[in-house]
């Protein structure tokens, strides 16, 4: 009798042992709510939202907003996929759609997952150190790399890009660039590549590295500004490039580069963080830090792209904008009308996605997000419902 209690003890015992891991390694839920009104989409039928959260935290997680429905839900990735450790990883830096795939760049993992668009569940990943960015072009990825690990190095090594052959999801080859390289853009037969110098900082990169697709090597590196980032072409054929400047002394600015001369046209005095092209107007917030002041200083612009000049200097027309703590990403969707911006807010706590109408500046809705909401991604297929 008293090997039987001890066994039945031992069993209890087992099961409540397991109950608690079960409940430890519980799934979150995706969580979802209206907001908007539902409609008939045109050609793109919804987009996806990768949200960065703290590094270190390995809490990046995927949002989705259906046109058709107005419903906006939080945290798909984890339930649609069940089976994949750690989730999506350790702070989320880039999101693209190519083909039938949703590709999510995880800076600090040094990982790029893949998914399936239409149903965010995972097909396989590959490993790049410290990865930045992705541009595709004929049935290859290209990966921006910072290649060493992820802290300030006055000898940090230079960066390279990745040549990913999106068919088997293997690097088929490396271009080193400059130093930590972050958005890279595709025009014709060149990749252009944004070096910052961001880890050697004050000695900050100030180049675009051109590569000759072709070849997959580095023709040249041109000067631009110190501590580059964004990289943006416009109808005209001509680069929008954004500088950080140095958090001191030297502003943000955003820079016209001609890729047919390879040379910098021309100069704007706008700050720059994120920046999103309707037709000719090019829209730009800058939340840029000063160490001096211990302040962002924050602003909304409109360029028009044709005329190389700024024709507003405040694209938020209904004051919601004092509402926002900390913009952080910024998307259009044209064929809507719609342009969104996020808000990071504290950088610990669920975000902010603001959907503003394009033509008035004025806000159409807002929605809780996952932690430091930043980058969205456009869809064609709409991401099917998760059947239980």
């Amino acid at each position: 009798m008293n090997r039987f209690r001890d066994l039945l003890l031992s069993l209890l015992v087992a099961m409540v042992a397991l109950s608690s891991c079960r409940k430890e390694e519980e799934i979150i839920p995706s969580s979802r709510v209206r907001v908007g009104a539902p409609g008939r989409p045109g050609k793109i039928k919804g987009f996806f939202l990768l949200n960065e959260a703290n590094m270190g935290s390995n809490k990046a997680t995927l949002d989705y907003y259906d046109y058709t429905t107005a419903f906006y839900t939080r945290n798909i990735y984890a339930e649609r996929n069940p089976n994949v450790v750690k989730e999506l990883g350790d702070v989320g830096n880039d999101l693209q759609i190519h083909g039938s795939r949703l590709y999510a760049v995880i800076n600090v993992s040094g990982l790029i997952e893949v998914m399936d668009v239409r149903t965010a569940k995972h097909i396989g990943k590959l490993s790049i150190p410290n990865c930045r960015y992705i541009a595709f072009k004929d049935g290859f990825a290209y990966v921006s790399s910072y290649a060493g690990p992820v802290k300030i190095d006055p000898n940090a090594r230079l960066g390279y890009v990745a040549k990913v052959d999106t068919a088997t999801l293997k690097v088929v080859a490396e271009c080193p660039v400059g130093y930590q390289p972050e958005e890279l853009l595709i025009h014709g037969d060149k990749l252009y590549v944004a070096n910052s110098g961001g880890y050697r900082a004050p000695n900050y990169d100030k180049t675009i590295s051109i590569i000759d697709l072709k070849t997959f090597t580095e023709e040249k590196q041109v000067d631009v500004a110190i501590n580059l980032h964004r990289l943006q072409l416009d109808n005209y054929g001509k680069i929008w490039a954004s500088s950080r400047g140095d958090y001191k002394g030297v502003p943000s600015r955003l820079f016209v580069f001609d890729p047919k001369t390879e040379h910098v046209t021309k100069t704007l005095e706008v700050g720059c963080s994120n920046m999103a092209l309707s037709g000719d107007s090019l829209f730009v917030y800058s939340s840029e830090w000063s160490y001096l002041t211990g302040k962002n200083t924050i602003s909304y612009t409109v360029i028009d792209t044709k005329k190389q000049e700024v024709i507003d200097r405040n694209f938020i027309k209904d004051g919601t904008d004092k509402e926002i703590q900390l913009p952080y990403g910024l998307a259009i969707n044209s064929e809507q009308g719609e342009l969104y911006l996020t808000d990071a807010q504290d950088y610990v706590h669920p975000g902010q996605l603001h959907c503003y109408d394009l033509k008035t500046g004025r806000r159409k809705w807002s929605v809780k997000t996952g932690d430091i909401p930043a980058h969205i991604a456009f869809t064609t297929q709409p991401l099917h419902p998760l059947h239980h």
